[in-house]
């Protein structure tokens, strides 16, 4: 598997963004997911070469000046454990080692990955409006 690692998304239409969001009770949809990639202020994507399909994404909001916050990063289902996840994240990293702090709330199942990743933990608060998880 040959894997191209972006952080543009010249090309990229939604058709080439399903199967993300699993488990999610109402996902967006590939054209949101679309928007969401553009607004954010970063993003990497990993696109399988051969098929042409985005099998991975990480995205980051940031002021530019001191802070990042990361609220996405998925791996569809079939690619997870090949390393792509840790791949983007370190790439994110790259993009964002100019800022003072990088933030991720996670769930408590994925807390030993980032551990890995040289993230700590710490204390974090939420508001959910479930009734808009699929952004329309």
């Amino acid at each position: 598997m040959k894997l191209e690692y972006r952080t543009d998304l010249e090309g990229i239409t939604a058709g080439m963004l399903e199967g993300f969001f699993v488990g999610w009770p109402d996902p967006p949809s590939e054209e949101t997911h679309l928007r969401l990639l553009r607004n954010s202020s970063h993003r990497v994507i990993a696109v399988e070469r051969e098929s042409d399909r985005i099998v991975g994404f990480i995205t980051a909001v940031s002021d530019g000046v001191l802070s990042a916050y990361i609220p996405l990063l998925e791996v569809l289902p079939e690619y997870q454990g090949a390393g792509i996840g840790q791949e983007l994240v370190r790439r994110m990293f790259g993009e964002l080692d100019h800022l003072y702090m990088i933030d991720v709330c996670c769930d408590d199942d994925v807390v030993p990955f980032y551990e890995r990743l040289d993230m700590h933990r710490t204390n974090g608060m939420i508001l959910r409006n479930y009734s808009r998880q699929s952004g329309n």
